[in-house]
């Protein structure tokens, strides 16, 4: 198996389809890719700007370019030497508009008769043969008699194959054959009678804790859970996946959510098998990154590793000053209400009991209904409810994987036992049920921790904890405030002796904010007074209401300046209810969203944006200097380093959308061909001082990969000796600032030395030499506050283009 060397990930869609991304592999060639990493492909539902709704796994979405675009794609990338890395989706598939997803259609046109019935995971004996559909806007009796649903022949071109169908406003759903009216008709008797004989049930959309049974992707109604744990649904849903490995389209694959199957890990075996032990990742949280008891990814899995947010929490926390914990701690306890948490896993556990009782609700039903009978009976269905969702919210890791994990259940046990001890008795009677073998109930458990930690921790308790933005980011734990410089050396060992060949990222399109916004934010843990006298102005000039809230909006607003209205307003409003403490989605507040439209509106005039742009004016500086740093170790570190579209220049992008804009390719290739021309940029706003590190590096490890086959830190000596962070990598050697803020008080570098190899080497970012020994750091990084040396080939020496090989265990 072949392993990249490094990857760029492209968002495919309409707006930039496979074309226009053959069109710059010529461009990620001299960048210094080694593959290109692209979203999802197939057909996904209209308007999809990130491919994970897919309504056909049978064929290339034609709207992202269909097969013909994926062929001349492939070919770019193979006439610009890069390899193909694509995103797939196993877990589940859109159904928002059925009529888009034959498979789906012919279920709800067919029933358990469908040839997809088996495909869905659908608990057919509570819906009573029928498919539950939680889409009206009230009970379904009143919709009727309100004569909003209207059941009619099909017409010309509307559906595939059914005789007729009903409609709800923008939903249209199939009729059972010989069922349809022989006139379009909103009757009610005659709407009754047709909507009895259904293989679908339309239901009031707040009912959905007792109307849905069918699995989803946590919370997400339009997106239903796949069985690829059948054969007979893992071939169909890999044809098209399979043919683009078979025919060299492409080289490898990150999975989508693997938490989410029944069988992760019989999963990647099988597809291990039907590829021919492809290059695959996996986007999979490892549960407290960044500390020496964080959760390790399953050894026996079948797959080169993570797709990276690991790294991502270990260098975002090694940039960070530990000194402004307790002073951001105590602006925290000055911010929040009365009634709120105080501590990060008071309100993780507040959040992740909300989201079982309410967004999982049916999932946790479901749970109920696959205890035996007699436990069923002994507890109660309302206990046995209770009882499990306090063991759901008592988890500390995204799963377990029996019969691993026994350790982890039984803490979790322990945990809920203790805040409910009414409950222990039948809490300790579901334990041994959740983890026996290889039962329906076990698995369901396993498919349901996941969702209640997902909706709980990065889209509920991230929005209502922001002492520091940075920390609340995907795969990493707030409460862990910042790793020294040991503790970072530790787990870039781990990873080269485990995992080197697992992706290591900085950006996603999942991220809560970009690595520049993140870099930005992690200045303030050096100046907390200052952050604090700001926002305490910021304040009493507009505030939601409430002090955490006002905290989260702030830093999104300084960490994105400068920023359109538009996208402060539209992050406001997500971040505020995904929080759910003033408003939430299901029940937005007038009232609240209002305070919070004139926070963002103040932002953008006045006194609130002379103290923005003078707080960010302060930040700016040391926030390029984190930046440069985090990406710098990212590129070189153990593993393989992800690229983000267009973070190869400065980003301060905002969660999902926002992360999604359209990228300038024009203007990176016109400052790379500036850069290859001998231009050594100032650290300024065009962003070439990032985009030279991110070259130089890239090239580096693809064109001299003998120099990246070990990890050894480097002894750093001196006065300053605490900010900087230095490994040898088998010849290529980093060298980072870090608290940039402290050095410059602290009148920098003064007689500080980094330890170098012996040897010749050069900077490759500024072409200076360096010999090996003890080299002073303001000499070293007196252009750039990062350094690359490369070890000069001994004379006589040929270049070296070996590719890295996956060990066979991790294939």
């Amino acid at each position: 198996m072949t392993a990249p060397i490094s990857t760029y990930r492209l968002q495919i869609r309409p707006a930039f389809d496979l074309a226009a991304a053959a069109e710059i592999a010529d461009y990620l060639r001299d960048l210094g890719v080694d593959w290109a990493y692209l979203s999802p492909l197939l057909a996904a539902a209209e308007g999809s700007d990130h491919g994970y709704d897919v309504v056909d796994p049978t064929i290339v979405d034609p709207r992202r370019g269909g097969a013909e675009g994926l062929a001349r794609f492939s070919a770019a990338a193979r006439d610009a030497g890069l390899g193909v890395l694509v995103d797939i989706v196993p877990n589940h598939q859109g159904v928002a508009v059925p009529a888009e997803n034959p498979w789906w259609w012919d279920v709800l046109r067919h029933g358990r008769g469908s040839a997809h019935a088996e495909a869905f995971d659908i608990d057919w004996e509570h819906g009573g043969g029928k498919v539950g559909l939680p889409i009206l806007g009230s009970t379904l009796r009143q919709a009727v008699a309100a004569g909003e649903i209207e059941v009619a022949p099909v017409t010309a071109g509307e559906a595939d194959g059914a005789e007729g169908v009903a409609r709800y406003y923008d939903h249209v759903l199939p009729l059972a054959d010989g069922t349809a009216p022989a006139a379009a008709t909103t009757d009610p008797a005659t709407v009754d009678a047709v909507l009895a004989a259904q293989h679908w049930r339309a239901a009031f959309w707040r009912d959905d804790a007792t109307e849905l049974n069918y699995r989803r992707f946590f919370a997400v109604n339009t997106l239903a859970g796949v069985r690829v744990d059948v054969p007979a649904v893992f071939e169909a849903s890999h044809v098209e996946i399979l043919r683009w490995l078979r025919e060299g389209l492409a080289d490898g694959l990150r999975i989508d959510h693997p938490d989410g199957l029944a069988d992760p890990g019989g999963y990647l075996e099988q597809l291990a098998e039907a590829t021919g032990g492809a290059y695959v990742v996996v986007e999979k949280i490892l549960e407290h990154a960044a500390t020496d008891h964080a959760e390790q990814l399953p050894s026996w899995w079948a797959t080169a590793g993570t797709t990276g947010y690991d790294a991502m929490a270990e260098i975002d926390r090694a940039l960070i000053d530990p000194a402004g914990e307790s002073r951001l701690d105590e602006l925290d306890a000055t911010l929040r209400s009365a009634d709120a948490p105080a501590s990060y896993d008071e309100i993780v556990r507040e959040a992740k009991r909300a989201v079982a009782d309410t967004l999982q609700a049916a999932e946790v039903g479901r749970l109920v209904r696959c205890l035996p009978d007699d436990v069923r009976d002994e507890l109660g269905e309302d206990v046995a409810r209770d009882a499990f969702a306090e063991l759901l919210t008592s988890f500390s890791v995204y799963r377990v994987y029996p019969p691993v994990g026994d350790e982890l259940v039984a803490e979790a046990v322990a945990a809920a036992s203790a805040s409910r001890p009414d409950l222990a008795d039948a809490i300790a009677t579901l334990a041994p049920l959740v983890t026996a073998g290889d039962t329906e109930l076990s698995r369901r458990f396993g498919q349901t921790t996941g969702p209640v930690m997902a909706k709980g921790v990065e889209d509920s308790a991230f929005y209502r904890y922001p002492r520091l933005g940075t920390l609340t980011e995907v795969g990493g734990d707030p409460g862990v405030f910042s790793l020294d410089i040991a503790g970072f050396h530790r787990a870039q060992a781990h990873r080269q002796a485990m995992w080197p060949h697992a992706l290591t990222a900085l950006s996603t399109h999942d991220t809560k904010r970009s690595e520049d916004v993140r870099a930005r934010l992690s200045v303030i843990a050096e100046m907390p007074e200052r952050w604090s006298d700001a926002l305490g102005r910021l304040r009493t000039i507009a505030s939601t209401g409430d002090g955490r809230l006002d905290d989260l909006l702030w830093q999104a607003i300084v960490g994105a300046w400068p920023a359109s209205p538009e996208r402060l307003r539209d992050y406001a409003e997500k971040a505020s209810r995904e929080g759910g403490i003033i408003t939430t989605w299901t029940d937005p507040d007038e009232d609240a969203e209002a305070r919070i439209a004139a926070l963002v509106d103040a932002a953008t005039s006045g006194e609130a944006r002379a103290t923005i742009e003078e707080v960010v004016g302060e930040l700016t500086a040391p926030g390029r200097s984190n930046s440069l740093a985090a990406k710098l170790l990212q590129l070189t570190a153990p593993g393989v380093p992800d690229v983000y579209q267009g973070t190869e220049l400065w980003d301060l992008s905002l969660v999902d959308p926002d992360n999604r804009r359209d990228v300038d390719f024009a203007e990176r290739r016109e400052l790379l061909a500036k850069l290859d021309g001998g231009w050594h940029p100032e650290i300024d706003d065009s962003g070439a001082a990032k985009l030279l590190v991110v070259s130089r590096a890239l090239r580096l490890r693809r064109d001299r990969p003998e120099l990246f086959t070990r990890y050894a830190p480097l002894p750093v000596v001196g006065p300053a000796a605490e900010h900087a962070v230095a490994f040898d990598r088998g010849g290529a050697v980093t060298v980072a600032t870090r608290l940039p803020v402290g050095l410059a008080a602290r009148g920098g570098w003064g007689d500080t030395v980094v330890m170098v190899p012996p040897g010749r080497h050069t900077d490759q970012l500024t072409g200076r030499a360096w010999d090996g020994g003890a080299v002073r750091l303001a000499d070293l990084l007196g252009t750039y506050p990062v350094a690359l040396l490369a070890a000069e080939r001994p004379t006589g020496a040929r270049p070296t283009a070996q590719r890295p090989t996956a060990p066979e265990e991790n294939a």
